[in-house]
């Protein structure tokens, strides 16, 4: 993976919006959309992050604790055929640990591409 960058400003805030004109611009897109946790975690439910085939982002599915591995995810999907992708992180999950989810928590993450 490339050295990624987050995305700054107003659509910082929006992840969609970043996204729209992401496609807009013709670039390849993927979001990631927590869809459940587990017991302290370290953002909702519904906490979205887009991420464009050049691994920049905008932002965040968990306050930076696994965000990494949800690029490298989303980069892996939109370097193959469109598709989808639930991921699972957690204290009983090794990677978890290696990626920084330490919170004691569980949280699930569906990654997905879209197109224009």
């Amino acid at each position: 993976m490339g050295t990624a960058m987050q995305i700054s400003g107003p659509q910082q805030d929006d992840p969609i919006a970043t996204a729209a004109c992401w496609l807009a611009g013709n670039r390849q897109v993927a979001i990631a959309t927590v869809v459940r946790t587990w017991g302290s975690s370290p953002l909702a439910q519904g906490s979205q992050m887009v991420v464009d085939g050049e691994g920049n982002f905008s932002g965040s599915v968990s306050g930076g604790c696994i965000e990494g591995a949800v690029i490298e995810a989303a980069l892996g999907l939109l370097a193959s055929a469109p598709g989808s992708k639930l991921l699972r992180f957690g204290v009983t999950n090794q990677r978890a640990w290696e990626v920084g989810l330490s919170c004691g928590g569980e949280i699930e993450i569906f990654v997905e591409t879209v197109a224009a």
